[in-house]
């Protein structure tokens, strides 16, 4: 975590005489799966709380589905008017813009150091903290117990078992063996999944890109030869399969096994899917390293609102709003305290296997200016790497290149 200075005192420490009036923008991302659960409900409660309390502020939320919300507070940002302030999946090259408040400009310090530390330093840019996490995931492999008792399996271990168990399911007439979700909406998740269980990932020890690296190529050949080419993935093409419809499938009992964070929990129980999980299977065992998801909240300078932001920030982070948020969303605080209060609960036992996995996950490289260029190609081009004509070398290769420009640019 970044050296807290004074500022941070300032800007969580309240507002002034000079407040009244005030409006402030967020522009968040849904979390829901409809209108049933839609964050609007989330953000409508906890904005007519805060004003109640703070009569002089007032908090205009709009919320975008993920397949839209990075790309309208780009838009915005590119037009001049950035809100006061943006739930996204990127913060880095907003920071290196000069655009962003640090967070202790306008976090108290007890605020900002509850901050899961390793969540903290990837928000940092420069050693200093830009991007303050909202939410965090890991992931596991899900499997549909009721599909996999009826075909005589046990839950894989190793990719070899993986393929083996999905070639059972199609047998035995299961739609999707495994939901390989490589569409638009996440593919940069499901793609770093498979790649650290293959002993890759985007960038190398060094940091440094590293899309082509031979255990990259290995393993998205794999996926291609075993999974795609075999057709154990499913009716729809991966790279045409968002996220989203890959999970509503295994609520509905459509699918054997896929990689799930903690809202699928939510979402099979409601529908009465029984399920297990266990660690994402790797080459050769199960995997050694888990993908670990954080979003961010950033705060924009444009308005000049520092207090009232850093006031209304102060209030979102506080422990049982936290707890709540990710509570209703299956999902995992980015705080200690509500960290500690979730592994304390019964309530939240079934989120312990992810809550565990948090302080080692690997996170995408959010702290490159590149990535939010690089992550908007992966989710373009994936899907190729796998198809009937693709060629994952071409591909990966591809992405190298466009990831060393854009980090050049920079």
């Amino acid at each position: 975590m970044s050296a807290l200075g004074l500022t941070g005192v300032l800007g969580g420490c309240g507002l002034g005489g000079d407040s009244s009036d005030v409006t402030l923008e967020l522009i968040a991302a849904d979390y829901g799966t409809g209108a049933d659960d839609s964050s609007e409900k989330y953000w409508t409660a906890l904005t007519e709380e805060y004003e109640a309390e703070h009569p002089g502020v007032r908090i205009d939320v709009t919320v975008h589905s993920w397949n839209d919300v990075d790309r309208e507070v780009r838009e915005r940002v590119d037009a001049g008017d950035p809100p006061d302030m943006a739930q996204i999946g990127a913060y880095a090259d907003y920071a290196a813009d000069g655009l962003l408040y640090k967070a202790d400009d306008v976090l108290s310090i007890p605020v900002q150091a509850d901050f899961v530390s390793s969540l903290a330093t990837a928000g940092q840019l420069g050693g200093v903290q830009y991007g303050m996490p909202f939410a965090a995931s890991t992931r596991v492999l899900f499997y549909n117990k009721t599909l996999f008792e009826d075909a005589g399996l046990t839950p894989p271990t190793t990719w070899a078992e993986l393929a083996a168990n999905a070639e059972v399911l199609k047998e035995e007439g299961v739609k999707y063996p495994y939901a390989l979700p490589l569409g638009p909406e996440e593919a940069q998740a499901e793609t770093m999944q498979w790649l650290l269980s293959g002993g890759g990932g985007y960038t190398d020890s060094m940091g440094t890109y590293g899309f082509d690296s031979a255990q990259n190529v290995r393993t998205v050949t794999w996926l291609k030869d075993e999974l795609v080419g075999k057709g154990l993935t499913g009716p729809v093409a991966p790279g045409e399969l968002d996220r989203a419809d890959a999970f509503a499938a295994f609520a509905a009992g459509d699918v054997g096994m896929l990689n799930g964070h903690p809202s699928l929990i939510g979402m099979a129980g409601r529908k009465g899917v029984e399920f297990g999980t266990v660690p994402t299977p790797g080459a050769s065992g199960a995997s050694r390293a888990t993908l670990g998801v954080t979003d961010w909240m950033t705060a924009f300078k444009k308005s000049g609102h520092r207090d009232e932001i850093g006031d209304f920030l102060d209030f979102v982070y506080g422990e049982d709003r936290v707890l709540d948020f990710s509570r209703d969303y299956d999902l995992l605080p980015v705080t200690t305290s509500a960290s500690r209060a979730m592994g304390r609960s019964a309530q939240d036992e079934p989120l312990r296997p992810f809550l565990d996995q948090l302080p080692t996950a690997e996170l995408y490289p959010v702290g490159k200016t590149s990535w939010a260029d690089v992550n908007a190609e992966i989710k373009q081009r994936i899907g190729k790497a796998v198809s009937p004509n693709g060629s994952p070398e071409d591909v990966l290769g591809r992405l190298q290149a466009t990831a060393v420009r854009a980090e050049s640019a920079r």
